[in-house]
């Protein structure tokens, strides 16, 4: 291993972290905000809309990430609607990590036994403070192991952003290593990166599962 062209090629492959951090993170905060809106829509039933997003969940959940870049990036300036390859990423992210959200938090929100709510009901709780008070803090509880696990799977899913021109992590390795054959070296630095990038998530999802668990159960 040639050490010497590690350290030539690490703050290309910063550069490259810090992109794919970015459009990673901006995804995923845009994937929470479509998937809480779809998880109510689903829990609480609202006509014609719940068909709407069955219908957009299982689409994205059931094609690869791969596909639905190739045609918001090369498909959508057909019809006249052209976006940058970093927003295409971002947005590509969002929608397939969306569907994902939806489904992790309308099952938290179901699964919150019915006796619970009937007896909140029976003390005398309105819907909206058995929604606020019973169903929704412990459903953000179980939610949040699935919810951080997919978090993990959109940042790994940052590496095919390659595809369509992102200096991502993928993209800086694949072109160093047809440009001067440096295959283990790429390599190496790629896993390290990742690494980095998706560590530190785990962790703190570990962390925060304890807290979220603690401030329900007290266990």
């Amino acid at each position: 291993m040639d050490i010497s062209a590690i350290s030539q090629y690490t703050p290309l492959f910063v550069q490259a972290f810090f992109l794919t951090v970015k459009i990673g993170w901006i995804g995923i905060v845009l994937s929470l905000g479509i998937g809480i809106v779809c998880a109510f829509v689903m829990y609480f039933k609202i006509p014609v809309l719940t068909v709407i997003v069955r219908i957009y969940v299982e689409l994205f959940r059931n094609t690869p990430l791969l596909v639905q870049l190739f045609f918001i990036y090369f498909g959508l300036p057909k019809l006249g609607l052209t976006i940058s390859a970093e927003v295409c990423g971002a947005l590509g992210l969002g929608l397939l990590g969306g569907s994902y959200m939806a489904e992790a938090i309308r099952s938290a929100l179901e699964a919150v036994p019915a006796s619970q709510r009937e007896s909140a009901l029976a003390l005398g709780m309105g819907k909206g403070q058995l929604f606020g008070l019973i169903t929704l803090p412990q459903a953000v509880s179980s939610s949040v192991p699935a919810i951080l696990a997919n978090v993990i799977f959109l940042l790994k899913e940052t590496s095919v952003f390659s595809a369509i021109s992102l200096m991502d992590l993928m993209f800086t390795a694949k072109d160093l290593i047809g440009l001067y054959y440096d295959t283990t070296e790429c390599l190496v630095l790629l896993v390290i990166f990742y690494v980095i990038m998706l560590l530190p998530v785990s962790f703190l999802g570990r962390w925060v599962e304890h807290k979220a668990r603690f401030a329900i159960y007290g266990d």
